[in-house]
């Protein structure tokens, strides 16, 4: 089976009506509880909520600001984004960002990083709005800033969207932090993925959309001669777990992450099931799961999930 992993997706902003403060609490309370039982913690980037279930002016903490910190407080924890908008920071600056965290952190740094899609944030906050094609050719860019910029002593790139120019990053980040990039768009994002992902990651499908995305990646694979293998597959979803299947579902359709949404698309049930889901993610190539509890701030999911799930992969 190889080797598993686990990490927790800390949620943005809260879905309760929390302030500020009182969602701050909430986020490390359900850290320090579920330290000792995962391996890594992943925040989203966006300025305000992403989705249209709480208002706008919801409080919503800044994702590299919020792993910066929250690794400084949580060290047995990696930390990354789920994903970093590659629209919002300049390439060579987010790699010296980068090598900092890492050096900072003794390497627990991760860069998770995207194409960006919310259109109204990318307005509101004085950014263009570019066409997908230009913004996952952004990415491309950017990813081999990045990566250039981690690993040689001087770095010109001159591209259709990104120039720098004797660009020096020191010190080097030790070890050089996987790259994760996200998206499943089966024409572009996924050709950037089979030639320039580490990781890579898709959030909250079935099973069955999961291997069909994962059959377009080996054919971008084979046409520019990279082996799938080298590539770490990873699924981001909402866990409903709890003792018994009724009161799982109860939790699924309770909270607005899942609600009335096709319940493949998500990990619902009691332990024995969600062990079964796993596994099937895992056939396919599945080697790290990030994770969302239905329940937070609550950690009975989550540890549920530490105690009767976990060990049956370890």
């Amino acid at each position: 089976m190889g080797s598993i992993g686990f990490g927790l997706r800390v949620p943005g902003f809260p879905v309760d009506g929390s302030s500020g403060s009182e969602f701050t609490r909430q986020v490390f309370d359900f850290l320090s509880e579920l330290e000792p039982y995962f391996d890594s913690a992943w925040v989203c980037d966006h300025f305000h909520p992403w989705a249209d279930f709480v208002p706008v002016t919801t409080p919503t903490i800044e994702g590299f600001t919020a792993i910066a910190y929250l690794s400084g407080v949580f060290k047995r924890l990696k930390f990354g984004n789920i994903v970093l908008c590659n629209s919002y920071r300049n390439p060579a600056l987010l790699a010296k960002m980068g090598a900092t965290l890492q050096l900072l952190t003794g390497g627990r740094f991760i860069l998770g990083i995207g194409a960006g899609w919310k259109k109204d944030e990318y307005i509101a906050y004085g950014y263009d709005f570019p066409p997908a094609a230009v913004r996952i050719g952004q990415l491309e860019e950017a990813v081999q800033i990045i990566r250039r910029m981690w690993t040689e002593t001087e770095v010109t790139f001159e591209g259709k969207y990104y120039k720098i120019r004797g660009a020096v990053c020191s010190p080097k980040p030790e070890p050089t932090p996987p790259i994760m990039i996200g998206g499943g768009g089966e024409k572009l994002t996924l050709r950037v993925v089979a030639k320039h992902a580490d990781w890579w990651n898709l959030p909250n499908v079935s099973v069955e959309v999961f291997k069909r995305k994962l059959e377009i990646l080996a054919k971008h694979c084979e046409e520019i001669g990279r082996r799938p293998e080298e590539i770490k597959k990873t699924l981001a979803s909402v866990v409903a777990i709890a003792e018994s299947r009724g009161e799982a579902l109860k939790l699924a359709r309770g909270t607005p992450f899942i609600g009335s949404r096709d319940l493949e698309n998500f990990i619902v049930g009691d332990p024995v099931t969600v062990v079964g889901k796993i596994k099937r993610y895992i056939d396919l190539g599945v080697e790290y799961f990030i994770l969302r509890f239905a329940d937070f701030p609550k950690t009975d999911g989550a540890k549920l999930f530490a105690e009767k799930v976990v060990p049956e992969f370890l």
